[in-house]
């Protein structure tokens, strides 16, 4: 594995991996996911003649654990600002690529600083601002509830983090032959102290009500949102969100479930590059 370089951004220090030379590509993680969630497709963008930049997220080692205990909607999206605003060369424009807790992020940022962003690309989560309940989606989401609980990060540690392993088969039906090379690494960086409580401080801070007033906001910029043929939140609902973008918007559709960057990676990458090389 890479070793991560470090860069001061919105009063934290962040870990991040870096490849190829370029314009800026920022990649950012989910849960219960890394960084190197995303080693495929830097490859791919480094051959392409791109800048990719993994930021590791807030409390996930090695980055810094934040001491006042924010992980709400805003402020993930000022960490996607900064870390843009500290990576970027001569005050460029960014591509700014987000899965799952990472698209959430996007999208925030997307809203607090479009002026920063060439393109905004999504993997797995349509845009909040048009979700609406329903019992399919509440029954896709029930893991919120467990992960809220006080406990929550104790009890996955002492069942060894089966529960991780639970919910990557939960959200990526499709991928029957999962191997462990896949989790060892999110494990190993969730073992380390206070790393997994925070990840978990992520769906505390969010509310059950729904979308958050900045994560409501119509996006502004290009938009490209990837959706898995087999995620528990179906494409359909990527095209019935086209209101919330005032800019140009497209649904691409590629196989997988959740994790479809990781369980059909050549697919991914080979879309994920096409995209970019078109972003204005």
């Amino acid at each position: 594995m890479a070793e991560p370089r470090f860069v001061q951004a919105n009063g934290l220090r962040f870990a991040y991996l870096e490849q190829g030379s370029g314009p800026l590509v920022v990649l950012l993680h989910g849960f219960p996911d890394t960084a190197h969630t995303w080693d495929h497709a830097m490859a791919a963008l480094a051959a392409a003649g791109f800048r990719a930049v993994a930021p590791f997220l807030r409390g996930y080692h090695p980055t810094e654990i934040p001491a006042d205990g924010r992980f709400d909607a805003e402020t993930l999206g000022r960490d996607a600002v900064a870390l843009i605003d500290a990576l970027a060369k001569d005050g460029e424009r960014a591509v700014l690529v987000g899965h799952d807790w990472g698209a959430s992020s996007a999208y925030c940022a997307a809203g607090l600083a479009p002026e920063k962003l060439r393109l905004l690309v999504t993997l797995a989560i349509p845009h909040p601002g048009g979700l609406k309940p329903s019992p399919r989606l509440i029954w896709a989401l029930r893991h919120f509830l467990r992960l809220r609980r006080s406990g929550a990060a104790a009890a996955i540690r002492a069942e060894h983090f089966a529960y991780l392993d639970e919910l990557w088969r939960r959200w990526s039906p499709s991928w029957r032959d999962l191997p462990a090379s896949e989790t060892a690494p999110v494990k190993e960086a969730l073992a380390h102290p206070g790393s997994l409580e925070a990840a978990c401080s992520y769906y505390r801070a969010q509310p059950l009500s729904g979308a958050t007033p900045v994560q409501k906001q119509p996006c502004t910029v290009p938009a490209v949102a990837f959706a898995g043929t087999h995620d528990m939140i179906a494409p359909r609902v990527y095209e019935k969100v086209r209101h919330c973008f005032t800019s140009s918007y497209e649904v691409v559709q590629v196989p997988g479930g959740h994790f479809m960057h990781r369980e059909h990676p050549d697919t991914f990458a080979a879309e994920l590059v096409r995209v970019v090389q078109a972003a204005p």
